[in-house]
């Protein structure tokens, strides 16, 4: 098969993930990422999709920038100061192993073993799953597969904690039985163990609606977590049975004539309803590196090119060194429809740049094999 598109170049998706990286580097100094001087997974999905055109590239630029980011949160004794009652902030830990790996300076380790130790302090369901913040008591997230999962396996890899991977595929285990919609396999964003939330279905506890970028952070969840664990056997495949049946369900619902997927996302038809850059980018990465990996079959190539020349032609506004990204929904909780369809949009925000770098990466990862 054909690895380019007539309207991609091969280098297209790189060059834009640098013109990405690029906006944000001239707009912000690292400390100054917003929320400026926290540590938290807004700033870590943007970090993670520099650290992937790092790896691509070699310039030692975003390795400098992402360091930078760290070294003004992490003091000389590994200190590091974060929301210990939420999974948000365990997200940006992902990028600790590289950094200490590319500098073996130890303050890397001890900040992740700082991160480590609040999990063990998290209030869980009682089947054991993870409540998203104190805040949302008893309640699961579909967002929480990824701010925390990737994170805890990475853990057990370098200090060979091997039961935190059993933790994590409960985790998915628990949110595809709770919160998966038969009829469209889809998964609800949110699940009340207690079923008390005004959003919640008096039955079931899930909240009633598809939003794209929750399912964008679960399905980016089983990929990444798949790839880092690799071939040996831990149990991951009911993480492929559910990588190969959610990405069918998720292109049910690509918009033909732009290839991109709405805020919420099987209701497209429905006029206050609009199309969102970062679940699109999102759903463009996992697509992507489900096909690479082997997961699913060339055939869903055709929805990856059209994600991508989606995004381009209506979410993309090119500089010459830079790019606006528009389309982005700010961060948000769990609600009903009305909640998700008034939620202000904005121009490079970090949910949305860190996605489109990730997407672009893996997109580029695909054509150019």
């Amino acid at each position: 098969m054909e690895k380019t598109t007539d309207t991609i170049a091969t280098k297209t998706p790189l060059v834009m993930a640098e013109k990405a990286c690029q906006a944000l580097m001239q707009t912000f100094r690292p400390e100054e990422l917003p929320p400026a001087k926290a540590f938290h997974y807004h700033q870590g999905v943007f970090l993670y999709g520099m650290y992937r055109v790092y790896q691509e590239t070699g310039k030692r630029e975003y390795f400098d920038y992402i360091k930078a980011y760290f070294d003004c949160l992490i003091d000389e004794y590994g200190n590091l100061c974060f929301a210990r009652d939420e999974l948000d902030s365990t997200m940006a830990g992902i990028l600790l192993f590289p950094l200490y790996e590319e500098t073996k300076d130890p303050r890397y380790m001890i900040a992740a073993k700082r991160l480590r130790s609040a999990l063990d302090t998290l209030n869980r369901t009682s089947e054991n799953g993870f409540w998203h913040k104190e805040k949302y008591p008893y309640q699961m997230w579909l967002d929480g597969l990824f701010m925390g999962g990737p994170f805890m396996v990475l853990y057990s890899q370098h200090f060979h904690e091997e039961e935190l991977i059993q933790t994590v595929l409960l985790q998915e285990k628990l949110m595809r039985k709770h919160m998966t919609d038969e009829k469209t396999g889809l998964l609800y964003h949110a699940w009340d163990e207690k079923k008390v939330q005004p959003w919640a279905n008096a039955e079931t506890g899930c909240s009633p609606e598809f939003w794209g970028r929750s399912l964008g952070w679960y399905g980016t969840a089983l990929i990444d977590l798949l790839e880092l664990l690799g071939d040996r056997k831990r149990g991951q495949g009911e993480l492929i049975q559910s990588l190969q049946s959610f990405i069918p369900a998720i292109l049910n619902y690509q918009d033909d004539k732009t290839g991109l997927w709405y805020q919420i996302v099987d209701k497209g038809n429905l006029e206050d309803n609009w199309l969102e850059s970062s679940c699109s980018a999102l759903f463009l990465y996992f697509i992507a590196k489900a096909i690479s990996h082997g997961y699913v079959d060339e055939s869903y190539r055709t929805t990856a090119d059209k994600a991508y020349k989606g995004l381009l032609e209506h979410m993309v506004e090119e500089q010459e060194s830079t790019l606006t990204l528009s389309g982005i929904c700010i961060g948000t909780s769990a609600g009903v429809y009305d909640y998700y369809v008034d939620r202000p949009t904005s121009e490079n925000d970090l949910h949305g740049m860190g996605a489109f770098i990730l997407g672009s990466m893996a997109y580029y990862d695909l054509i150019k094999e």
